[in-house]
């Protein structure tokens, strides 16, 4: 799977690579499914863009964990978004079949590996690492899932051949590292192993067959 190196300091990169990173599918009308403040409202310039989540600024507030359908008609969006949402939702099954049904083309998912975050706590035998763990008192959010990168990957395949999709791109994202860096952790840690243990994130890009 290709690898592509950025990292994310703060949560308004993120948005500013998927809009420029995707800015080819990110036309006509856009929802963007688990927004939160919605910072591509401002970004996508060339586009209707929906945003929908429980908190935050959303144009359309509604619990997407408590849902049965999204309040779309069916092939509505040229294409939808959800980045990084699917691990917080108990119906994570339910509301992907939801981003497949809403879409007219194109459906853009990325989920992160989180193995690499919990990895190295686990190894040293201390420390936490979010959305995890056991907190004192109930937190406002949390992941419901706990996955590595081939998980996650076999996931995307898996429903693309479930819901007649082709997969137009699909790839992880990691920390830059220096080439002697990452040419020894590849000798340590082959294949699969590898993206397991240093991705961060995994992005697919689909398109629906058209009839």
């Amino acid at each position: 799977m290709q690898t592509e190196f950025v990292h994310f300091k703060e949560r308004h990169q993120r948005s500013e690579f998927v809009a420029k990173r995707f800015e080819r599918y990110l036309t006509q009308r856009v929802a963007d499914i688990g927004c939160f403040q919605a910072p591509l409202r401002t970004l996508l310039q060339n586009c209707d863009y929906v945003g929908v989540d429980m908190a935050g600024d959303p144009d359309i507030q509604l619990n997407l964990d408590c849902l049965k359908s999204l309040p779309f008609q069916d092939n509505e969006f040229n294409c939808v978004l959800c980045i990084e949402v699917l691990e917080h939702l108990d119906n994570l099954h339910l509301l992907f079949d939801e981003l497949i049904r809403i879409s007219q083309r194109y459906i853009i998912i990325s989920l992160p590996n989180c193995w690499r975050d919990a990895r190295r706590k686990i190894e040293k035998g201390s420390g936490d690492f979010l959305h995890y763990g056991l907190p004192v008192e109930k937190p406002a959010d949390r992941h419901k899932w706990f996955f590595n990168c081939q998980q996650a990957e076999n996931f995307f395949t898996y429903q693309a051949d479930k819901h007649r999709l082709n997969i137009v791109e699909k790839f992880v994202t990691e920390k830059p590292k220096s080439l002697w860096i990452r040419a020894i952790r590849k000798l340590m840690y082959p294949g699969q192993k590898y993206n397991n243990r240093y991705a961060n994130t995994v992005w697919v890009v689909y398109e629906k067959e058209q009839a």
